[in-house]
């Protein structure tokens, strides 16, 4: 595992135990850290984010759990983009919930974000996505399922000074191992501000 990933997944481990009250038990874990160079085309920002989503389409139970610091402009929206030509490159329409996550702190340039959605609800996706794929939730369950174990999907924040995006990240599935236990999180004892100064040193090294 690389050192990128390593920290990747640190830091992101540590938003799900900021988070944990939001866990679900059989959903599979995607991570990510965010940064302004990952956006197409990169940018420059020095903000940093950390970024954990569950999924269980089974049970239609998504959850995004989200940390973000130091953006250059205002925040304006955020969403889960799929599905990209290639894992972990180019753009793709937005999938889920438009304009932005339902509660998602906006006019800001540090924040933390956790909610759930039911994928049962058309409500919880962008409507371009739905028609794009049966127009149905079942379809964009399944399309949204395939994006992310493929690693064709990208959680995106946009800002005022980056209205298309200021940092973004491409969401990977986590190892089930690596996946603390709901009674192990308190023990980790870290909160947003260690996880996003530990993901900004590594990013440095």
């Amino acid at each position: 595992m690389t050192r990128q990933r390593t920290s990747a997944w640190a830091a992101a481990a540590m938003l799900c135990a900021a988070t944990a009250a939001a866990s679900v038990a059989n959903a599979a874990t995607y991570t990510t850290i965010l940064t302004g160079p990952k956006e197409a085309p990169p940018n420059t920002s020095a903000a940093i984010g950390a970024a954990a989503v569950q999924f269980d389409a089974g049970t239609h139970v998504l959850v995004i759990n989200a940390a973000f610091s130091a953006l250059q402009g205002d925040s304006t929206a955020a969403h889960i983009h799929c599905c990209t030509d290639a894992p972990g490159l180019g753009n793709a329409g937005v999938a889920t919930q438009t304009p932005t996550f339902d509660g998602f702190p906006l006019g800001v340039h540090t924040g933390a974000y956790s909610h759930t959605f039911d994928t049962s609800l058309a409500a919880s996706w962008n409507p371009a996505f739905l028609s794009a794929n049966g127009g149905t939730t079942a379809g964009a369950e399944a399309a949204f399922l395939a994006g992310l174990n493929s690693g064709e999907a990208y959680l995106n924040i946009h800002s005022s000074a980056y209205p298309s995006g200021e940092i973004r990240g491409f969401l990977a599935l986590a190892p089930a191992a690596a996946v603390p236990e709901p009674g192990s999180f308190a023990m980790l004892g870290m909160g947003l501000p260690a996880m996003l100064m530990l993901a900004r040193r590594r990013r440095k090294t």
